[in-house]
């Protein structure tokens, strides 16, 4: 079993992780410095609460105890939000990443696992995305993470890190046992916001652009399982602890849903309505984000289990109303 640093380990996706790396037998050290993660995200797991951009304080984990490798979730996610902010996504997403490579250089750890996005395709004139596709993000969400990629790729061919890269799609729903899910009250991800409505937690929905070139009018996002996705990172860090050399990976399924086809699975699911005001685009939204993910299932033999937007929305609602109960 390996020992590995979990960094945004408090974090949506981070805490899936840490808890299947645990349960795997791993050694696991989350490295968050909850800005937007949560203390108890990941019960059980050892966790050092500082930022990434403290050299001393990645030094002093990193000569504690030895690393076979590092998972990196640590960065700032909400599209729209990196477009009214876009120093803060290239601070928190590219500048820190360059100084997690320093310190991984320094320390002689070879192995890493990088949490990016299918925000870097930008609007692609093909669907489903292959990962050769070209890279032309449309919001500094997605640049921030086109750029740090670039310096993985660069410190892989130079110095040796050997690296996955991993390219998000739309990641939804909770931990299947009900112990971690999407805390972050200010979340603008489509499944929670539609279930906080259902609950009654917010006052209804606005659908952001009803004249996209799609079948409805809606925007289609690639909806993945966040319990997929967790196995995903595990399969990658097999890999390299295994001697495999550095890939990138598209992580969803291959299809899209809808925003007003997620909104009518949130009904379905909950058995309640909830108000839906149509409303203009956002700035840096793509029409349509589908994956195709037959290079992961190829390489590295991923198998997803929840594939289906009921059971998605299931588990998200079921985190959700346990969360407004705490």
């Amino acid at each position: 079993m390996a020992t590995v640093l979990v960094t945004g380990g408090a974090g949506y996706v981070g805490s899936h992780v840490a808890l299947k790396l645990m349960e795997a037998g791993h050694e696991v050290v989350v490295y968050d410095n909850l800005s937007t993660g949560n203390r108890g995200a990941a019960p059980g797991v050892e966790l050092v609460e500082a930022d990434l951009a403290d050299r001393g304080a990645l030094d002093r984990v990193f000569r504690k105890r030895s690393y076979d490798a590092v998972l990196h979730f640590a960065a700032s996610v909400v599209a729209p939000e990196s477009v009214q902010l876009p120093l803060m996504y290239y601070a928190n997403n590219t500048c820190v990443t360059l100084a997690l490579l320093q310190a991984l250089f320094a320390h002689q750890i070879g192995a890493l696992v990088y949490s990016s996005t299918a925000a870097v395709y930008g609007a692609p004139d093909t669907i489903p995305v292959a990962e050769e596709a070209p890279l032309a993000p449309v919001n500094p969400y997605g640049a921030s993470k086109m750029m740090t990629e670039g310096m993985i790729e660069d410190v892989g061919r130079t110095m040796g890190l050997r690296h996955v890269i991993l390219r998000y799609f739309n990641v939804a729903g909770a931990d299947p046992k009900g112990r971690t899910g999407q805390a972050a009250d200010n979340a603008t991800h489509l499944v929670k916001v539609v279930c906080q409505a259902a609950l009654g937690r917010r006052p209804g929905i606005i659908i952001h652009g009803t004249d996209y070139p799609t079948p409805d009018g809606t925007g289609v996002r690639d909806y993945i399982h966040v319990d997929d996705l967790a196995q995903a990172h595990l399969l990658a860090l097999d890999y390299l602890l295994s001697g495999g050399v550095s890939r990138v990976y598209n992580c969803g399924y291959g299809h899209g849903h809808s925003v007003r086809e997620v909104i009518h699975a949130a009904r379905r699911v909950a058995g309640k309505s909830f108000p839906v005001e149509d409303g203009p685009r956002r700035q840096g939204d793509p029409p349509m984000l589908v994956a195709s993910c037959a290079r992961i299932k190829a390489e590295l033999e991923w198998a997803p289990r929840h594939d289906d937007l009921d059971y998605i929305i299931s588990t998200a609602l079921r985190w959700e109303d346990n969360l407004s109960r705490r």
